[in-house]
């Protein structure tokens, strides 16, 4: 059974795929639209990962690498909204399903630490 924050995640890169997209396509800047696609799409991937860690510390890392993407992802979120290359609109609807994804994966994390004999 999949887990609710792999296809979260996948979700979301796809949607940043199409960002990635609309930004080179229509706004002609590839700068910052190529930051946004490394970090957005690497969120998802370190999720899958995770999922087949060997371990419960080697589950934590991705995990953790999985929130450092999603923190980055927020911030160029934020800078591309600050410097209008996306709209208030298209930035909340993105964002929030950004710190959605990032809750999550804390959560996740905080999880583990609890059941974990590693502590």
């Amino acid at each position: 059974m999949e887990s609710v924050l792999k296809k979260k995640s996948f979700k979301f890169a796809v949607r940043i795929v199409n960002l990635y997209k609309h930004l080179s396509e229509s706004k002609k800047e590839f700068v910052l639209s190529k930051q946004i696609l490394k970090s957005g799409t690497a969120v998802g991937a370190m999720v899958c990962e995770a999922e087949h860690s060997e371990s419960k510390a080697d589950f934590i890392h991705k995990m953790a690498v999985a929130q450092k993407e999603s923190n980055e992802t927020i911030y160029w979120l934020n800078l591309m909204v600050e410097t209008e290359y996306v709209s208030k609109h298209e930035f909340e609807s993105i964002h929030d399903d950004a710190v959605e994804i990032i809750k999550m994966i804390t959560s996740s994390i905080k999880t583990v630490k609890s059941t974990s004999n590693d502590r």
